[in-house]
């Protein structure tokens, strides 16, 4: 497949198409807000994988995940257990560390319910984060999931950070399988709950040594979609390297770009940092490659070696963000 191909893909792809959506609801919704982030208290602009909220010497991280419908249905442990799984990634792709969940649940009748909650305790203890609460209601015509998070850290990670010629990195944890026909890569299920924890706190403990302020965990959009929403938030653009992206040897490329890992994150670092970042992701097995650099040309192209093709133009069209709403 061509690059030019392999983008027109991308750009009608269900996980660019669910993510370009944002733009509308925050346009929508910011028509009736107070105008600017720090009218309501938040750290960060809307854009982040969470709401960070100045409390003492730290922020509280608030977030929340709706699972898909189809998936719900199709595999409703998996589905509890991804719910629980991505409200984590999400914290700790902020720096911060999870305190507690919450949850939403609809069903048809309390049996449809247990498979469901089944996968959310079951990753509640490999995480080590308690439900606390949530709302039910098992008199609906279908399945319906949602889950939301709170944490806290000391220093954040954002994306409106990356800055021009910070180099791109992705790590990833490469020991996993695809849950078929879905395109998540369950790197997590069966793993050792201390291993997971451990991998994940290499995140905070990046933004708390000074190694990297800008960083956003790998969502339904892929690795290509991901990187644009860091990217649109810190108003920079970015050459990307299809050939440098680290995969599983027997996943093709165009499938696994589109890939939602269980541990996987775009990190912008300053180039004086990268090999101690990558080394920090290399002590616990994991997979850190560099795999472009940040501009400032609002365009981020992607290449695999003459061969290139625009993937997204900010100036032209909002992925995420409003025009109007990106901070100046």
């Amino acid at each position: 497949m061509s690059v030019a191909d392999l983008v027109a893909d991308l750009r009608e792809s269900r996980g660019f198409r669910h993510k370009t959506d944002i733009a509308g609801v925050v346009a929508s919704l910011a028509r009736r807000m107070p105008r600017g982030a720090s009218d309501l208290g938040q750290a960060v602009a809307l854009g982040d994988d969470c709401a960070a909220l100045a409390d003492g010497d730290g922020y509280l991280l608030f977030a929340i995940e709706g699972m898909v419908s189809d998936f719900v249905q199709a595999m409703p442990w998996f589905a509890g257990y991804s719910s629980v799984m991505v409200n984590v990634s999400d914290i700790y792709a902020m720096g911060g560390r999870p305190l507690a969940v919450v949850d939403a649940l609809w069903s048809d009748g309390v049996d449809a319910a247990h498979e469901v909650l089944a996968g959310m305790a079951a990753a509640s203890v490999a995480y080590g984060v308690p439900i606390v609460g949530g709302h039910t209601n098992a008199r609906s015509d279908r399945a319906q999931l949602a889950v939301s998070i709170l944490g806290r850290a000391q220093a954040l990670l954002s994306s409106f950070n990356a800055r021009p010629g910070d180099r791109l990195l992705m790590a990833v944890d490469l020991r996993g399988r695809f849950e078929e026909p879905y395109p998540f890569w369950n790197a997590s299920v069966g793993a050792p709950a201390e291993r997971l924890r451990g991998d994940l706190e290499l995140l905070p403990q990046l933004a708390e040594n000074g190694l990297c302020d800008a960083a956003k965990d790998i969502s339904m959009a892929g690795t290509l979609g991901t990187a644009l929403m860091l990217l649109e938030c810190s108003q920079v653009g970015a050459r990307i390297d299809l050939d440098t992206i680290p995969k599983p040897a027997e996943v093709p490329l165009v499938r696994w770009i589109t890939a939602f890992p269980s541990f996987g994150y775009l990190l912008a670092v300053r180039e004086e940092h990268v090999e101690r970042v990558q080394a920090l992701f290399a002590s616990r097995s994991l997979t850190c490659a560099a795999i472009g650099t940040v501009d400032a040309s609002c365009e981020v192209v992607v290449h695999r070696g003459e061969e290139a093709a625009v993937l997204w133009d900010f100036g032209g069209e909002p992925f995420i963000v409003p025009a109007e709403q990106v901070l100046r």
